[in-house]
């Protein structure tokens, strides 16, 4: 949640990843509420790494998911706050092996149905899982355990 809130912010301000990853890392992470304007139990070194990684490589991770896009919704045209949520989970899955893509996948559509009550979530879905698919298909190629 708070690596798309900080993405989020950093487009729409255009401050750079840093003051902002400070910035969350001294007001925002911690043990308040979401009321608050807090984001309680929030891991900061992955934070920081999603937010490094997606601003380090936003050419890389944006062409990545412009390759699952539909040619009549291009990023640009997207919410961006689901802008921001497509690229902090391309930012996790690109580089990172763990958690597993399904579990990636599962945390980013919940925070997207925290932000959205409308398709968002469903069209997330969509592209999440063909990303995973593409930049983690060993781990579709066995058979899925329930």
């Amino acid at each position: 949640m708070a690596a798309v809130q900080a993405l989020y912010q950093s487009e729409q301000t255009g401050e750079a990843a840093e003051p902002i990853i400070s910035q969350f890392l001294r007001h925002r992470l911690g043990t308040g509420a979401f009321e608050d304007g807090q984001v309680p139990e929030a891991d900061a070194p992955l934070f920081s790494a999603i937010v490094r990684r997606a601003a380090k490589n936003g050419e890389v991770l944006d062409g990545l998911i412009a390759r699952h896009l539909d040619a009549d919704w291009p990023l640009a045209k997207l919410d961006p706050v689901l802008r921001a949520l497509l690229r902090a989970a391309a930012a996790e899955l690109w580089e990172q092996k763990a958690p597993p893509a399904r579990v990636v996948i599962n945390e980013y559509l919940d925070i997207a149905h925290g932000f959205f009550g409308g398709e968002e979530p469903r069209f997330a879905n969509g592209v999440l899982d063909a990303m995973a698919r593409a930049l983690r298909a060993e781990e579709f190629a066995a058979p899925h355990r329930r």
